[in-house]
C-alpha cells in the first residue's frame, strides 16, 4: 500500500507534507542556528529548498482547487494558509484532503 498515491490530491498531500517539513527544519533549526549561534550556512541551505516546496504547494492546490471544482472560500483558502503556519499542512492533509482523496478514488 503506498502512502500517496498518483493522482493530483495525493501529489498534493505530498507537496504538503514535503513543504511542512522543510517550514519546521527551517524554523525550528536553521534559524536558531543563525541567531543563537551566529551560523547562517543552514538558512542557506534550507531557505531556497524551502521556497521551491512551498511554490510546489501553492501551484499544486491551485491545480487541483480547479480540477476539484473546491469553493475557494470553503476549501481552497484553508489549504493555502496551511502553509504559513507550522504543523498547518500535516493538519489540512489530516482533516481535509486524506478525506477528499478517499472519497475520489471510490
Amino acid at each position: 500500500m503506498t502512502l500517496f498515491s498518483n493522482s493530483k490530491i495525493g501529489r498534493l498531500r505530498l507537496a504538503g507534507l514535503l513543504e511542512g517539513i522543510s517550514l519546521l527544519l527551517l524554523i525550528g533549526i536553521a534559524v536558531p542556528a543563525k541567531h543563537i549561534y551566529g551560523n547562517p550556512a543552514l538558512v542557506r541551505a534550507i531557505g531556497p529548498v524551502h521556497g521551491m516546496l512551498f511554490l510546489w504547494f501553492v501551484l499544486n492546490t491551485l491545480s487541483v482547487g480547479v480540477e476539484q471544482q473546491w469553493k475557494f472560500s470553503s476549501i481552497t483558502w484553508k489549504v493555502l494558509i496551511a502553509c504559513l503556519i507550522p504543523f498547518g499542512t500535516f493538519y489540512i492533509d489530516y482533516t481535509i484532503l486524506r478525506k477528499i482523496e478517499a472519497t475520489s478514488d471510490k
